[in-house]
C-alpha cells in the first residue's frame, strides 16, 4: 500500500484528508509544524486536527512509513522561498 493510500484510508475513518492526519500524526509526536498555503480554505483544514487524535496502531502505520534517506522537504516541489 502506497503512502497516499494508508493517509487516505485512516483520513476517511476520522473524516478528515491525508494533509490533516499527517499533521496531526506531527502534532501529537510534539513536533510543531508550520504548514504553507496562501489559500483560506487550506488555512481552514490546516487548523482543523485538534479535533480528533490518532490511535496508537494508526501512529505506528504511518511511523513505518519512513525509510532512511526519506526526504523531509521537496525543495523542488515547494518552490524558492522568496525572502524580503
Amino acid at each position: 500500500m502506497n503512502r497516499d493510500k494508508l493517509l487516505s484510508r485512516i483520513g476517511k475513518a476520522h473524516g478528515k484528508t491525508a494533509a490533516q492526519v499527517s499533521l496531526r500524526f506531527l502534532v501529537q509526536q510534539d513536533i510543531a509544524v508550520i504548514p504553507r498555503t496562501s489559500r483560506r480554505e487550506r488555512l481552514a483544514e490546516n487548523l482543523a486536527i485538534f479535533d480528533f487524535e490518532l490511535s496508537p496502531a494508526e501512529m505506528t502505520e504511518i511511523a513505518r512509513l519512513a525509510h532512511r534517506d526519506g526526504r523531509i522537504v521537496d525543495y523542488a516541489y515547494s518552490g524558492a522561498p522568496q525572502w524580503d
